[in-house]
């Protein structure tokens, strides 16, 4: 039985402890109970905060919208149709479909999300384009009810401890005093992780980056300090040299832009109003730039170990084995393949820090007389990689994390699809090949 299953009703179960039984308890308790105003005000911020908290449940994080026709696609595909323009050139292999940009594949939703943010598991829900102002205002109206909360346990709670000295008889119960520090301890500690997660989500949607784009920023700024070891290029598959430049964020197109985009609307109201509408789907599938970079450039940059290894074309009477043996039966030869595929994956996903290490062993085996200064490697290889490669050695660069720890999984993220099989500004006529090919 997943504990997932049980994250929503748990949610619930403390709001409602929390809300509650608080105000009960309150009503026992000296100097004096709450005023009929601070409950109205009270009761008020947890009808907002329910509202607020079930949308972000059981609102649809969005599904990609399907392209009927060929004619349709191919407008949409090179952006001559605006409105139903699909500004991408991405290919999802698990869902067979075109991705649109800052979509991902969700492991929990099984499909493409647009513009996700994560998979909550508290929610059990995807943050996406369509719930993500819903998921800010739960999160806005938890801390201002927490906050409230606060303050009015604080008056009996320093009243206690003012009369700590007096006979027990004078004062509550046991059961009152454990239900008092149970509301205590819980209000704050809930209330103290939703601050930070709610400042860390405003600022995101300040500069209009989602998690998972905040730790794609980390891992380009991570390659850009790699390639200076290698003079500016990094290996990629089939023996490729890429080069790798320093490559602003796109979607940064200005605070008040970046707030109106991902709320949905400009109303600062609207913002606040726990019944407002969510936004469309047509709006996560094409997003304005800063033009910072130039506009053939895709989010996010590239990346020699995200990089697809390209099917070279088998010519008539060939196969696919090209390194045959005569001396091997049909069965040998495919059982050779899939072990040099098997080394080949573990090639490509060993970790960055181990291919640094070979590398400079070759060049000392190839070259006696040249002395490597592997010291000013140590020194300028990245310290998160230091920290978490003996953990993730197995994983390679799937199992790459940024200085908080986070990997793509950590966010609901299928790594499978989204490290190892993102591909990025394909052509269009394979875009339609695939399409053709899926359906």
């Amino acid at each position: 039985m997943e504990l997932g299953r049980f994250a929503v009703p748990s949610v619930y179960a403390l709001i409602f402890f929390l809300a509650y039984t608080s105000q009960w308890l309150l009503l026992y308790l000296e100097p004096f109970p709450p005023t009929k105003n601070q409950l109205v005000w009270f009761n008020s911020l947890l009808v907002c905060l329910l509202i607020s908290y079930t949308k972000s449940v059981f609102v649809d994080p969005g599904r990609i919208p399907k392209i009927e026709s060929e004619q349709e696609e191919t407008k949409t595909l090179d952006g001559t149709h605006e409105n139903k323009a699909i500004q991408s050139r991405k290919w999802c292999r698990k869902c067979k479909a075109i991705k649109p940009p800052r979509a991902h594949h969700c492991r929990e939703c099984q499909r493409c999300i647009p513009k996700m943010d994560h998979h909550c598991p508290w929610t059990q829900n995807c943050v996406s384009h369509t719930t993500f102002p819903h998921f800010m205002r739960f999160l806005f109206y938890a801390v201002v009810s927490m906050t409230y909360l606060f303050n009015l346990i604080w008056a009996p709670a320093s009243h206690l401890w003012a009369e700590r000295h007096l006979p027990s008889y004078l004062g509550p119960s046991i059961y009152q005093l454990a239900h008092l520090f149970a509301i205590l301890i819980a209000n704050s500690l809930t209330l103290f992780a939703l601050t930070i997660l709610l400042i860390r989500n405003i600022w995101g949607l300040s500069v209009n980056t989602t998690t998972i784009e905040g730790w794609e920023i980390e891992r380009h700024s991570t390659l850009v300090r790699r390639a200076k070891y290698f003079g500016g290029w990094l290996d990629g598959p089939d023996g490729v040299k890429v080069q790798i430049r320093k490559q602003e964020f796109p979607y940064d197109i200005g605070i008040w832009k970046n707030i109106k985009q991902g709320m949905g609307t400009g109303n600062v109201l609207a913002w606040f109003w726990p019944f407002a509408s969510t936004p469309s789907i047509e709006g996560g599938l094409k997003f304005e730039t800063n033009g910072f970079e130039d506009e053939s450039l895709s989010w996010p940059p590239p990346d020699p170990d995200r990089m697809y290894r390209k099917q070279a074309p088998i010519g008539k009477g060939e196969t696919a084995f090209t390194y045959r043996d005569a001396g091997l039966t049909p069965e040998e030869t495919l059982a050779a393949f899939r072990k040099r595929q098997e080394n080949d994956i573990v090639r490509r996903r060993e970790p960055f820090v181990n291919r640094v290490e070979d590398y400079v062993a070759r060049q000392r085996s190839l070259d006696n007389s040249e002395e490597v200064d592997s010291g000013e490697e140590t020194d300028t290889r990245d310290s998160e990689e230091r920290a978490w490669t003996a953990k993730d050695s197995q994983d390679g660069e799937e199992g790459w994390r940024n200085r908080e720890g986070e990997r793509l999984r950590d966010f609901g993220l299928d790594e499978e699809v989204e490290f190892y099989d993102e591909e990025d500004d394909l052509p269009l006529s394979e875009l339609l090949a695939r399409k053709r090919q899926a359906a």
